[in-house]
């Protein structure tokens, strides 16, 4: 037999043409493979047979047995549904069809004894069913037992597919593929105990029990997790080995005079530590390629600066990059006075930078006569060229694209040393995954006299209560951050807008200055009314989440965000972070409707019982999975993964790991006899995979 990889999902029976065209497109779903690997999201019970009179809220899934009574269609066109009326004696529940409506009608018929399985909706007061599975009772027959739930598409629904259309057809593959080649070299099935990669696809598909069901998950979990970090692990060293870097040999005058002279501050213990492990990267003759996590408000700029002082001294040039105009201004006003005082150049490049200007940077960069460029995306246009570029610093770096940030890495013989900078503390797991391939320094220390900020959840029937604590930050003299999560009133969403909010805020708040910012005003406006709120000109500034990042008055002590249920804690958390820069005590309000569910309700508690950035980074991770919370879609490491969770399988991405730098331990090719089919299998899976680990 073919392999499976290699064998059309149409010529698979119950397929056919047709289904296999729905089934690319809906599922990517294209061979006998891919239909293997596409696995249940869950199990449900379905031995247990419940009694319509017994069914509650809580359940999920439900089974019932009975007779179909009655059948009637209703409505008209798109509303058109077919209305059927089941009871199993002690009750009766109404089920739904919205599509296929003919072929229903014409398969299940009154007195004929069905088992019906689907999730009970509560509609008009009375439970219902809509689209459940349905097929015909054998008393005879045994129980079903645990059953697997497919994520399925409206698409595929709306042909009549079900979860158990999907089982019908992996039984019918298991009918025609009785064995599988193993995945796995034997040492490490043998050394973790794994089941056999046949036996583990048949568990998880069809499982007889519990726990074999767990045991046939374990080892597709482990499976999946081994080859990404041997995926990763491989690119790393083998970057460690060949990409040599520039060395940075010296510490020496403007480092130690901005340090002894002009640092306005003493550094944390955890910079001094964070600067020591760059400034050994640097020197070692190889190049760096460091992710800096640090806590909003944790001093990343102050170290990003010093290690471009290290470049400079060492006759190199920096640059540094960032999402945003704003953010890359707020840097280049910070730092260049700093620069200014030890005698360094430093410019700023925008797509607001005028022509002029432009050119006098581009020929201040290739004379050697500025030292630290700061700018946008600008700074990676090909007109852009450096003299001597041996530092490149990337801001908020999930911001950026891998082939954005590849550029940069052009724009130099050597590859440039790289620091990427992150505000969003990254959880364990998805650190080691996504950003595997790279060193990580964490600053994880506040600067001395920071006080928490207090966060507080209120709903609208506290909103006096608010705005009288906002009145009393402003007669102190402060200044507030109101964020709203639309720009206009939308019909569809019920939610407060920034048009509608400002004109609140100016009637309510009429003694004080407004400013409003969103992301489609044109950059001018949007810098005009940033710097009336910077200057204290106006003292409230509206906004929506464009000053997530990049914007810095010490003076605001209050942070109000509406509809705070409609954002992720990642992203609370940074508008958070926007308050709390100055001595005074500051103030983070969540507005949030009384309607949410039990998961919005618990992400805003976290938020109020928190202000560590990394507990906050793993509950994110906890209630809503991996996803694209740090931008894993750019990230440069490309996976998909089918059944392990970076949420809840951190133990067995630990192990993973280790045994595949065991494997590389003992093998760095992957070309040694035993280890043929791994090598096999990091080709089957990562061969269409660009490397772009080396510019993270």
């Amino acid at each position: 037999m073919a392999k499976i990889e290699n064998i059309d999902i149409k010529y698979l029976t119950g397929v056919g043409p047709k289904r296999a065209e729905l089934l690319n497109k809906q599922l990517d779903i294209y061979t006998y493979r891919d239909l293997l690997y596409y696995f249940p999201f869950r199990y449900v019970d379905r031995s247990k047979i419940y009694r319509i009179r017994d069914i509650s809220g809580e359940m999920p899934y439900i089974q019932i047995c009975g007779r179909f009574i009655s059948f009637n269609t209703a409505g008209e066109g798109a509303k058109r549904r077919l209305q059927a009326l089941f009871t199993d004696g002690s009750g009766t529940i109404e089920v739904v069809w919205f599509n296929r409506l003919k072929a229903i009608t014409d398969s299940y018929q009154p007195g004929v004894e069905y088992i019906l399985f689907g999730k009970p909706n509560v509609f008009n007061g009375r439970f219902s069913l809509a689209h459940p599975e349905v097929e015909v009772y054998r008393p005879t027959a045994e129980p079903n037992g645990l059953r697997g739930i497919y994520s399925l598409t409206d698409t595929l629904h709306k042909r009549g597919f079900t979860s158990k259309t999907i089982q019908t057809l992996v039984r019918n593959l298991f009918d025609k593929v009785k064995t599988l080649p193993e995945t796995l070299p034997k040492s490490i099935i043998d050394s973790c105990r794994l089941i056999g990669l046949y036996d583990a696809l048949t568990a998880v598909h069809m499982p007889s029990n519990v726990q074999q069901m767990q045991q046939g998950r374990f080892r597709l979990k482990f499976e999946e997790l081994f080859y990404i970090q041997l995926n990763i692990l491989r690119y790393t060293r083998t970057r460690n080995a060949k990409s040599r870097g520039y060395v940075f040999s010296r510490i020496g005058e403007n480092f130690n005079n901005f340090y002894f002279n002009v640092l306005p501050f003493a550094l944390t213990g955890a910079q001094k530590r964070v600067l020591k492990e760059i400034r050994a990267d640097m020197g070692s003759g190889r190049q760096m390629n460091r992710l800096l996590q640090g806590d909003v408000g944790s001093g990343k700029t102050i170290v990003a600066l010093m290690s471009a002082l290290m470049a400079i001294d060492n006759g190199f040039q920096a640059c540094l990059m960032a999402p945003t105009e704003i953010l890359a201004t707020q840097h280049y006003e910070s730092l260049s006075e700093m620069g200014k005082r030890i005698g360094i150049r430093i410019e700023l490049l925008t797509g607001s930078t005028r022509k002029r200007k432009r050119e006098d940077i581009h020929e201040g960069l290739l004379s050697g006569d500025i030292d630290i460029l700061i700018g946008t995306h600008a700074v990676i246009e090909d007109t852009v060229n450096f003299n001597n570029l041996g530092l490149v610093i990337i801001d908020e770096q999930h911001r950026f694209g891998v082939a954005q940030r590849a550029k940069l890495w052009q724009k130099s013989a050597v590859p440039p040393h790289i620091l990427v900078m992150t505000a969003t503390p990254i959880p364990r797991t998805l650190a080691m995954t996504v950003y595997g391939d790279l060193d990580v320094s964490v600053i994880d220390e506040l600067p001395p006299g920071r006080k928490p900020i207090a966060t507080m959840l209120y709903y609208e029937n506290n909103r006096e209560r608010v705005n009288e604590m906002i009145f009393r930050e402003l007669r102190a003299g402060r200044q507030i951050y109101i964020v709203y999560p639309l720009i206009q009133e939308n019909e569809k969403l019920d939610l407060k807008c920034l048009e509608e909010g400002y004109q609140y805020v100016v009637d309510t708040f009429c003694d004080y200055g407004v400013s409003f910012v969103h992301g489609k005003m044109k950059p001018a406006d949007k810098d005009e009314q940033m710097q009336r709120f910077a200057s204290g000109e106006t003292r409230i500034l509206v906004a929506t989440t464009v000053i997530e990042v990049g914007v810095n008055v010490p003076n605001a002590t209050v942070m109000v965000i509406e509809n705070a249920e409609r954002f992720g804690l990642s992203q609370l958390h940074q508008l958070r972070g926007r308050v709390g820069r100055g001595a005074d005590q500051s103030y983070c309000i969540l507005m949030s409707k009384h309607e949410t569910t039990r998961d919005t309700r618990r992400r805003l508690e976290i938020m109020t019982e928190t202000t560590d950035g990394f507990q906050i980074a793993e509950a994110d991770l906890q209630l809503r999975g991996p996803g694209d919370l740090e931008g894993t879609q750019q990230s440069g490491i490309a996976f998909n993964m089918r059944i392990a969770n970076l949420a809840t399988d951190g133990q067995i991405l630990s192990m993973a790991r280790d045994y595949a730098n065991e494997l590389l331990d003992a093998d760095p090719d992957i070309s040694k006899p035993e280890n043929a089919v791994a090598a096999e299998q990091l080709r089957l899976l990562f061969s269409k995979t660009i490397d772009w680990s080396r510019i993270s």
